[in-house]
């Protein structure tokens, strides 16, 4: 995460309680994973999706305006568990973030389809995933 956010000519990151993320603990489906984040902090212009387990961090990117509250809400792509890091950009450049592991047991392109760490293989839905 802290390569992706230097490459996008941003500091280093801090943890705060001022951002949240909600996602399931485990996905079914890794095609498929809805995801939100919130700061509670005024002035935030941007917020993003970050990834510890894609070969490209940068999962989504919301620009905002001064005036929206910094909530946001999609839908992501994992090809297997993850870590996700919700990233909070202010006005005056702070860089705040939280983050949730996602476990998938499914996942998002057939290759990987093995259930994660924890889960028995005959609890994991068996539906093809087309990628």
């Amino acid at each position: 995460m802290n390569e992706a956010l230097k490459a996008l000519g941003y500091a280093a990151p801090v943890e705060s309680r001022d951002v949240s993320i909600q996602a399931p603990d485990i996905a079914e489906d890794g095609a498929s994973v809805a995801v939100s984040a919130a700061c509670s902090l005024a002035g935030v212009k941007q917020i993003m999706f970050l990834l510890d387990s894609a070969p490209t961090a940068l999962a989504a990117v919301f620009n905002l305006g001064t005036e929206l509250e910094a909530e946001v809400s999609t839908r992501l792509r994992l090809a297997r568990s993850s870590v996700v890091f919700a990233v909070a950009i202010t006005q005056d450049k702070k860089v705040l973030f939280a983050q949730k592991e996602v476990k998938v047991a499914m996942g998002a392109c057939g290759a990987d389809a093995k259930p994660a760490r924890g889960l028995r293989a005959d609890s994991v839905s068996s539906a093809p995933v087309r990628c």
